[in-house]
């Protein structure tokens, strides 16, 4: 079973899955307000609600392996 993290902000959902991160933290350079590296270099939530919706969805996109997945109130997926 896959260790995914969610959370809602606003329209959006974001989903962490924490099997496929590795640490890159490409997404806490986008965003350090949104999402930081917590225990064995894994992203976890920060305080994405403060966070701007332009700059979740960028943040969440610039991840090379996936690991961060946006979903929006109709069910569509924006990231990956």
């Amino acid at each position: 079973m896959a260790d995914i993290v969610e959370r809602k902000i606003d329209d959006l959902t974001i989903r962490i899955d924490r099997d496929l991160c590795v640490g890159f933290e490409h997404c806490t350079d986008e965003s350090p307000t949104a999402f930081r590296l917590g225990v064995h270099d894994v992203v976890e939530f920060a305080r994405p609600e403060y966070e701007k919706r332009s700059r979740l969805v960028d943040a969440a996109g610039v991840c090379p392996v996936e690991a961060l997945i946006v979903i929006d109130s109709e069910g569509n997926q924006l990231v990956p």
